[in-house]
């Protein structure tokens, strides 16, 4: 009553108390109001992608100018809807208290009030307006914009006062304003995308085909190379009639062509040159020379990203790999890189690299990456610095050549050396077992000291 009372003759005017009662209810409920703004407006503005207001500030959406302008400095923008949303509170618990103080106790004004208020703001000044915020980010957020930066102008006195403490404060404590470097992780994106497929809004192959993706930058000439063993080429004293014969053969469309051996590739020559100079040819002079292509020799621990673009901006099919010494390891066609994208395309009989028996086990071939094993089985069948590959991995487990039918085991896989070919693992089975069902430790080589 004293509170009402003292208000009322500094006025010098003469308002019932029930009047005072009535408008202190109603500004109370405008500031409940107003709490509930900013902390919608904290949510909403905090939770819209930077890469989605750009893009509605190019669609030229209204208000998206405003948006952007005010996250452009997010760590003001915070300080911004804070110091209002503080106000607007303390305001709130002293109207109350001094509204309650007329019917209570100052000690009973004082609890109703901090509780009585403290029940509003989180219903109605938090709860609510965040989750209402949560669900319409977007819109919300382009709707508060204009309001929030009349507040900032409003406020700007105490708004520039608290921005520049509180960044000094962050300072001396050894901190970092980390609001002003919010971003998205390629972890984060990989979870999503991990997500979307449990969902059921990506779909299983979608999913394979965008970790693919992100491992294309991490991905080196060596790992999608067809090896030494498995290259076909002709010699560049050789006919156009015998290198005709070699491409059709072995099914390529274009071969490397060497002068002495494999490591001294000169170039390639594509089967259309060839059959065109064949048939058509009018003097019948030329010879496999005139026909050679210049290609690109590549180290094998090139990146594979840069070497699309390379080969782009080259305008070759096929580049050469080769270690250190400037010996050929492989050879790289366009379409071994696009199939680090898309997965394997097979043609005719070709049989598929990783072929799925059961849930459990899986046929493949021995020049298959570890990390397709992993991923088709969900297992971690670690790689070494000496190899990628699935024979690479058994032959570093067996240490010595390997005998078709010959088992090892890694932790809870079994890995069987399904088809050999002289030196060469041309087939494995890989099988997952139950962690209940027990292995034979049938080598005691350590991969996982690797």
């Amino acid at each position: 009553m004293g509170s009402l009372a003292a208000i009322t003759e500094v006025l010098g005017i003469a308002v019932s108390p029930t009047t005072w009662t009535a408008a202190g209810v109603v500004v109370i409920l405008v500031l409940v109001a107003l709490s509930g703004f900013f902390s919608s407006s904290e949510i909403a503005m905090f939770s819209l992608a930077k890469h989605r207001i750009d893009a509605l500030y190019e669609e030229g959406v209204e208000h998206a100018g405003t948006v952007k302008e005010l996250k452009s400095d997010p760590h003001r923008l915070l300080v911004t809807i804070l110091v209002g949303n503080n106000l607007v509170n303390i305001a709130m618990s002293s109207i109350a208290t001094a509204l309650l103080g007329y019917y209570l106790t100052q000690g009973q004004a004082v609890f109703a009030a901090t509780f009585g208020i403290t029940a509003l703001v989180l219903l109605f000044g938090e709860i609510a307006p965040k989750s209402y915020a949560v669900e319409h980010t977007e819109d919300w957020a382009l709707s508060v914009a204009s309001p929030l930066s009349l507040t900032e102008r409003v406020l700007y006195p105490l708004v520039v006062f608290f921005d520049v403490i509180s960044r000094y404060v962050i300072t001396i404590t050894g901190g970092h304003a980390a609001i002003e470097t919010s971003y998205v992780t390629r972890d984060e994106i990989q979870n999503l995308i991990k997500t979307g497929e449990r969902e059921g809004v990506i779909e299983a192959d979608e999913r394979q085909m965008l970790q693919r993706i992100f491992r294309f930058n991490n991905t080196i000439a060596k790992e999608v190379m067809t090896p030494r063993l498995d290259v076909t080429a002709v010699a560049a004293e050789d006919s156009i009639e015998e290198a005709i014969q070699t491409c059709t053969q072995s099914g390529h469309e274009r071969v490397p062509v060497y002068e002495s051996d494999l490591d001294t590739v000169i170039g390639i020559v594509q089967l259309r040159d060839l059959v065109r100079e064949h048939l058509y040819s009018e003097n019948g002079a030329a010879t496999l020379r005139d026909l050679i292509e210049p290609t690109l020799h590549v180290p094998e621990s090139k990146n594979v990203d840069e070497l699309l673009q390379e080969m782009q901006e080259e305008r070759v099919g096929m580049v050469i790999v080769i270690d250190e010494f400037g010996t050929t390891e492989g050879l790289i066609t366009t379409e071994d890189i696009i199939e680090e994208i898309v997965g394997e395309i097979l043609e005719g009989e070709e049989e598929r690299p990783v072929d799925r028996v059961d849930d459990n086990t899986v046929m493949v071939r021995g020049e298959v990456n570890i990390e397709e094993v992993n991923d088709a089985l969900d297992i971690d069948l670690p790689e070494g610095e000496e190899f990628e590959t699935i024979a690479g991995f058994i032959f570093n487990r067996a240490g010595r050549l390997v005998q078709e039918g010959e088992v090892f085991t890694y932790e809870d896989i079994e890995l069987r050396a399904e088809k050999v070919e002289d030196t060469r693992i041309m087939k494995a089975r890989v099988t997952k077992h139950e962690d209940e069902e027990a292995l034979p430790d049938t080598d005691s080589t350590n991969v996982e000291a690797l």
